[in-house]
């Protein structure tokens, strides 16, 4: 236990332990652009910040009529996603602090995230966070995305942790109903 009684912290990761949203936004452009959809725009992209990829991408199928599979079109996009991340994803100084100090102290930390596994994966050890977070729960792990409990339910679940005694620090609205 750590000095700080039963208390587990679950957080998301994008936008919240890094700075991905550039990278996530760029990743759908090239997507949608390979697809015939050449104008999607910042603002566009900011209607699905908190929302899982799959869910995000069942919406483009719906919005831009594409008739490729969900599969193939997160296939195309994760794809273009990680190259980015592995290069250019910032950690937020202040949470690289907060997260060693957590680790410090020896509280439980888990990250629940609606981006894939490999994704989180990436990212975590390409910003050495992993050496901290080693709890992962990604969306498609669960039966529903945010803003749905699921992964932060989970997260709790694999902390060995009451979910009454987790803390989740979350950026976006959907993950923060």
């Amino acid at each position: 236990m750590s000095a700080l009684g039963t208390l587990s912290v679950v957080f998301d990761l994008d936008g919240t332990l890094v700075d991905s949203e550039p990278n996530y936004y760029e990743a759908g452009r090239r997507t949608l652009v390979e697809y015939g959809v050449p104008d999607f725009s910042w603002a566009e992209h900011e209607r699905y910040v908190g929302i899982s990829t799959r869910e995000t991408i069942a919406d483009w199928r719906r919005r831009y009529g594409l008739s490729a599979s969900v599969d193939e079109l997160v296939a195309v996009k994760n794809g273009h996603y990680l190259q980015l991340a592995r290069t250019e994803t910032t950690v937020f100084p202040e949470m690289r602090a907060f997260v060693e100090r957590l680790a410090d102290e020896g509280v439980p930390m888990a990250v629940a995230s609606g981006s894939s596994a490999e994704a989180i994966d990436v990212i975590l050890a390409g910003t050495g966070l992993d050496a901290h977070l080693r709890t992962v729960v990604s969306a498609d792990e669960v039966a529903q995305g945010k803003p749905a409990p699921d992964v932060f339910l989970e997260a709790a679940r694999r902390l060995g942790a009451d979910p009454a005694d987790c803390v989740v620090v979350e950026d976006a609205a959907p993950g923060a109903a």
